[in-house]
């Protein structure tokens, strides 16, 4: 008997009592959306620009969504005017990664953003 398959695995790392997790971005993209997983790195798209910040807070609200996180406990500690980037969740990695598994860790599963913003299903 077959379930739905796993979550695919991120990788988080210890940081004090949070964890910090890999992240690939591509702004400007037509929507934001979670792209997948690669090397153990969350790979998203956000519609915003790179340009004065835009795109890093648009990653930081979908972080704060797919996590079920308040947007101030989200943090960009590397890569801030990179594609690659650090951030911190302040949830140990279990914790993190139970949030994650909890809806699959797939795309369809998370709300889209409209305009910038999320709109609830």
């Amino acid at each position: 008997m077959s379930g739905p398959p796993p979550a695919p695995l991120l990788e988080l790392r210890p940081d004090g009592a949070g964890s910090r997790l890999r992240l690939r971005v591509t702004a400007g993209a037509s929507r934001a959306r979670v792209a997948g997983v690669h090397g153990g790195a969350l790979k998203l798209s956000v519609a915003a620009p790179p340009e004065k910040g835009k795109a890093n807070r648009e990653v930081v609200r979908l972080v704060a969504k797919l996590f079920d996180l308040d947007e101030r406990d989200v943090l960009i500690v590397a890569g801030q005017t990179s594609p690659d980037k650090v951030v911190h969740l302040p949830l140990p990695p279990a914790g993190a990664a139970a949030r994650w598994s909890a809806h699959g860790g797939a795309p369809d599963t998370i709300p889209p953003l409209s305009r910038g913003r999320f709109t609830e299903p």
